[in-house]
């Protein structure tokens, strides 16, 4: 994590204030605003939803972009200027304000209003590692594979996706119907995955090897950081641990926890680090 640059208080700023901020917390908001109206010329954008949120991003033209809002808002600003090709040229300002503040408060932003307010006057620039994945996503705080059981699935049933077959359904509703019941089904809880984790090429564990989680998530100088839980046989198993720039997980269909947000499933997705692509500004030491 390296110091870019240091910014004057007479910056000029956008700052795009999120609907679920000024709803949940408005005093928050009001001091914010005040904080910054103080220090430096802002624009103040209120976007009632996600594109005219990404419109009031793309229109900043010189002025420095503040996030007033939760991690979610924060997610929403990294993934829409990743998507843009923008994160590079974008040193991005945040100041948490809602319910879950949580990554925010772990890349270093501090989560009360006023001192956020003022580590964007007059902080400091830092470019962070992140995760960028083969569909264009991206990871800030880190990724999970949990061994994932669909909650829809009744009775330890196999879940069945979108593309499923639903006579299937009806035969398994049937059975459920005529047999009885013998106890709790141990398909309730979520069982061991089944995955291939391979960091720059290298495989770490295989698909013969059933794994309790799996977490990846970015580090330092450019590698992210990947640990391996094994399910244990008697004595409790040792994590795998590995670094790499480069992280691809495969195997049986299986769901992520990238940050907030549960995605899949899928059966094959390929990390890599962005090496500094986040520019963001944190409290001077």
């Amino acid at each position: 994590m390296a110091e870019v640059a240091t910014f004057a208080m007479s910056d000029q700023l956008l700052v795009v204030i999120d609907p679920i901020a000024r709803r949940t917390d408005g005093e928050s908001v009001r001091i914010a605003k005040d904080v910054l109206s103080a220090g430096a010329v802002t624009k103040v954008c209120l976007p009632e939803g996600p594109d005219e949120f990404a419109r009031a991003l793309a229109k900043r033209g010189s002025r420095r972009p503040v996030v007033v809002g939760d991690d979610g808002a924060l997610l929403r600003t990294v993934a829409l200027l990743h998507r843009q090709r923008q994160l590079a040229e974008c040193a991005l300002s945040v100041v948490p304000v809602g319910g879950a503040l949580s990554l925010a408060g772990s890349l270093g932003v501090p989560t009360g209003a006023v001192a956020a307010a003022r580590a964007v006057l007059d902080g400091v620039e830092r470019r962070l590692d992140l995760l960028v994945d083969d569909s264009d996503g991206v990871v800030l705080g880190g990724l999970r594979i949990p061994p994932i059981r669909d909650p829809a699935a009744p009775d330890g049933a196999t879940a069945v996706g979108p593309g499923g077959r639903p006579w299937l359904r009806t035969c398994q509703s049937l059975v459920r119907t005529l047999v009885p019941p013998r106890g709790p089904s141990p398909a309730a809880s979520p069982g061991p995955s089944r995955l291939r984790v391979e960091v720059d090429g290298a495989t770490l564990v295989d698909l013969d090897q059933p794994v309790e989680a799996v977490s990846v998530t970015p580090g330092i100088a450019g590698l992210a950081e990947v640990e391996v839980r094994p399910v244990s046989v008697g004595a409790e198993a040792s994590p795998l641990r590995a670094e790499g720039r480069t992280v691809t997980v495969s195997g049986a269909h299986f769901r992520y926890r990238a940050d907030t947000a549960v995605s899949g499933p899928v059966r094959r997705r390929t990390w890599t680090v962005g090496e500094g692509a986040l520019r963001l500004v944190l409290p001077g030491r």
